[in-house]
C-alpha cells in the first residue's frame, strides 16, 4: 500500500493552524480579563469632620482606581479607602474596577459635599481657582526680564492661569501666606499643558518678597523648589494634566514638597516660570498650600 505523506503533512499543518488560531479569550466564563461582576458601586460614610470612608460593594476584580474630584485624576487605591478632604466644596468621586490587562470592568460615581474647611489643614491660598477677577486680584506679579513682556503672557481665563514664554521670558506670580514657626506646609496645584521645551514652572515659598528684575528662589537657590514642571528635571516635554505632585518632577532634596517655617509671620508663595519655547503654555488652577502637622 502506498502512503501519501504529502496529504498527511498537509492535514497535520491544518490541524496545528486551527489550534494556534483559536483565541485564548473565552467570553463570559470568568477568564480574569474582565471582572466577573461589573458592579463598581461604593458607599460613602462620614467618619469624622472632613474624613470619609469609601467602601466598594464587591471585590471580584484585580484593582480599584479612585478619582476624588480634586483635579488629581484617577489613582490606584484600596477597596476600602479612608480619605481626608480638607477644603469646603462639592466633590464628584469616581470609582473604577480593573481586570487583568488593565481592562475597565465598571465605573460608578457619587457626590460628597464638605460643609466647611478643616481649620488646621484648610487651604491657605486665596484665589487659587482663578474663577473670576476677584480671584486674580489676590495675586501679584513681578517682571524680572527687562522688556516686561511677561505682563502680556499670563492669561486668566476658563478658571486657569496660563503662562507662555519664548526666548527665555520669565515671570513670578505670588501672594502672602501666614505661617507658624516649626510647622510644616505642603504645596500642590492642578497643572496642564500640551508639552513645552526648555522651560520651568516651579513653586517656591520663602520669607524674601519677590522683587522686580530679580528671579525668585524663596530663601535659597533655584534647586529649592517645592513642586516643579521642569524639562531639565524630566517633566513637561509631553502632554500632561493632573496634580503637579503627580505629573511634575520630584526634588531629590525635598520629595514631599514641604516648607518648614523657621519663624512665624508672612511668607511668600510664589510660582516662578519661564522658558525658551513654552508653545501653548502651562496652565495652573486649584492651587493649594496647607499645614501638614
Amino acid at each position: 500500500m502506498e502512503i501519501d505523506f504529502t496529504k498527511i503533512l498537509l492535514g497535520t499543518a491544518i490541524a496545528i493552524l486551527s489550534v494556534s488560531c483559536t483565541p485564548d479569550r473565552v467570553e463570559g466564563d470568568g477568564n480574569g480579563l474582565t471582572p466577573t461582576n461589573s458592579d463598581a458601586s461604593f458607599t460613602v460614610t462620614k467618619t469624622s469632620e472632613n474624613h470619609y470612608r469609601l467602601s466598594a460593594s464587591n471585590n471580584n476584580y484585580i484593582q480599584s482606581r479612585w478619582d476624588l474630584g480634586d483635579g488629581g485624576g484617577l489613582g490606584v487605591g484600596p477597596n476600602v479607602y479612608d480619605v481626608f478632604i480638607p477644603d469646603e466644596g462639592t466633590y464628584t468621586v469616581q470609582h473604577q474596577i480593573i481586570g487583568q490587562g488593565g481592562i475597565v470592568g465598571g465605573t460608578a460615581s457619587q457626590t460628597i459635599t464638605v460643609d466647611k474647611s478643616d481649620p488646621a489643614a484648610g487651604n491657605m491660598i486665596q484665589g487659587g481657582k482663578f474663577a473670576d477677577a476677584t480671584d486674580v486680584a489676590k495675586w501679584s506679579l513681578t517682571f524680572p526680564n527687562p522688556s516686561n513682556t511677561a505682563l502680556w503672557i499670563w492669561d486668566f481665563t476658563n478658571g486657569k492661569a496660563t503662562f507662555t514664554a519664548k526666548n527665555w521670558d520669565r515671570n513670578v506670580m505670588y501672594q502672602e501666606v501666614n505661617v507658624v514657626e516649626g510647622r510644616k506646609y505642603t504645596a500642590d496645584a492642578v497643572v496642564s499643558s500640551k508639552g513645552v521645551a526648555d522651560s520651568w514652572f516651579e513653586i517656591y515659598v520663602g520669607y524674601a518678597k519677590p522683587t522686580a528684575n530679580n528671579d525668585y528662589t524663596g530663601d535659597g537657590n533655584d534647586s529649592t523648589w517645592l513642586r516643579a514642571i521642569n524639562t531639565w528635571a524630566g517633566s513637561g516635554t509631553s502632554a500632561f494634566e493632573g496634580k503637579i505632585s503627580n505629573v511634575g518632577s520630584k526634588n531629590a532634596n525635598n520629595p514631599d514638597g514641604t516648607f518648614t517655617a523657621t519663624k512665624s509671620g508672612v511668607a511668600y508663595f510664589a510660582i516662578r516660570s519661564g522658558g525658551n519655547d513654552m508653545k501653548d503654555g502651562i496652565s495652573i488652577t486649584k492651587v493649594e498650600f496647607r499645614g501638614v502637622n
